[in-house]
């Protein structure tokens, strides 16, 4: 009678098992997800830090707005302290921007200034 209960518990582990590894493994799942940054140029029309640059591009004016973070850069990589994009980043300039989004959803995360 002993051995024969020690059976069906194996049996009834063995089941038990089977029932449950499909459902451990269908929790298991991966989310990718990708971001495509492009870029953008040209001439600064409007300017407003923080907030949204205006640019004048050969297929006409484009809005971008700044997202959280934006960092400012000369053409040679060079990072630009706050002092300096005050007084550099102005009306006139050539730029370009990296930016996410389509759009009004046009968001940048980079400014680079078209000199050194």
């Amino acid at each position: 009678m002993f051995a024969l209960r020690g059976k069906k518990q194996k049996k009834g582990n063995s089941m038990a098992l089977a029932v449950a590894v499909p459902f451990a493994w269908a929790q298991v799942s991966e989310t990718t997800t990708t971001t495509t940054t492009t870029e953008g140029n040209g001439t600064i029309t409007e300017y407003t830090p923080g907030s949204t640059i205006v640019l004048k591009e050969t297929s006409g004016p484009r809005t971008y707005h700044f997202g959280k973070t934006v960092t400012y850069v000369t053409r040679s990589g060079k990072t630009l302290d706050e002092d300096t994009v005050r007084t550099r980043v102005k009306v006139g300039i050539p730029v370009r921007v990296h930016y996410v989004g389509t759009g009004d959803n046009m968001m940048v995360d980079r400014v680079i200034l078209d000199e050194d």
